[in-house]
């Protein structure tokens, strides 16, 4: 056989490979790892996700909680996985945000093959009754008028409560207190007994107490207005201009992964997320849905990863 017949025979293999790779994919169970412990917003959209991918693939989807370190278990568990589709993760912000938090990670976003935008959940700029403000800008008034008074919970340092506050703080350029707590249970019990004036709670945690008119909300920390609360003003909105801070999760992908896989999984991912069964059981736990191409998410992680650097490095935050 001459080189050139080879060759040809060489490139047409190549050719032929792949889509057969790709058309044969999956052939066995997918494990999808969420790094929090069961009952979690990552594990429950985790959850869903993989009963409805599991039906879409015709191969069972199983979630594995890898729970520990602000998430790093999870995460480096995944980017040592091998990169043959058959381990997938359900990434929650904090996969951008630890790249500053820990001074040493196992792990690098450029370990991770961007798949999808899954969801994000926003938080809530909420106040105790007593406090006599009705709208943000009344709000950031009285914190500037009496500097180093006011006192805001935090669900513990480094919890997208946290950061939203310390982001409204450095974006408002006011000066005031953050006390942590041990979660989000106990920062809500905090709010409703007026320990502190006010705070960044999820919108699950939050809204039952909406409902009692225990809190007052002002709006909303994330990028547009949420399904749940629709009359509610984002930050934005509501005068700091380009504030934005959500509790987003993605699904990711060793490094590596080939293409053709890749693309496959985005595909059914963007079919299930648009499902009404998942789609409602997400907006339950008070998320919207996003499905976004590998190239957005890749980008977004990215000035995820920057903008969040800044106001860690502000407020010289470590990991506890």
């Amino acid at each position: 056989m001459n080189p050139i017949t080879a060759t040809a025979l060489a490139l047409l293999a190549g050719t032929v490979a792949q889509p057969v790779y790709s058309q044969a994919y999956p052939v066995k169970p997918i494990r999808l790892v969420a790094p929090s412990s069961p009952g979690g917003t990552s594990d429950l959209i985790g959850r869903t996700l993989a009963q409805k991918l599991g039906e879409q693939l015709g191969q069972q989807v199983i979630v594995d909680n890898r729970a520990g370190a602000g998430g790093t278990i999870g995460y480096d568990n995944v980017a040592k996985s091998p990169a043959d589709g058959y381990t997938l993760l359900i990434g929650p912000a904090s996969i951008a945000i630890n790249t500053s938090m820990f001074a040493r990670l196992p792990y690098k976003l450029s370990d991770f093959a961007p798949i999808s935008l899954l969801a994000a959940a926003t938080n809530v700029l909420a106040v105790h009754p007593s406090l006599p403000v009705t709208s943000v800008k009344a709000l950031i008034a009285l914190a500037r008028a009496k500097p180093g008074s006011l006192v805001a919970g935090s669900a513990g340092v480094g919890t997208s409560p946290h950061l939203s506050t310390e982001l409204f703080k450095r974006m408002t350029n006011t000066d005031f207190v953050i006390v942590h707590y041990k979660g989000s249970g106990a920062q809500m019990i905090g709010l409703i007994s007026g320990e502190h004036a006010f705070a960044f709670p999820t919108l699950p945690t939050v809204m039952p107490h909406l409902k009692q008119q225990r809190v007052r909300a002002l709006a909303v920390s994330s990028a547009k207005r949420t399904a749940s609360l629709p009359d509610l003003p984002t930050i934005a909105e509501a005068g700091v201009a380009n504030y934005e801070s959500s509790n987003w999760f993605s699904l990711v992908a060793p490094a590596g992964t080939p293409q053709a896989i890749i693309d496959r999984l985005h595909a059914e991912i963007v079919r299930a997320m648009r499902s009404p069964e998942v789609r409602d059981r997400i907006a339950a736990e008070g998320a919207d849905v996003i499905a976004g191409t590998p190239d957005e998410l890749a980008g977004y992680m990215k000035s995820e990863s920057e903008k969040w650097a800044q106001v860690i490095k502000a407020a010289g935050l470590k990991a506890e």
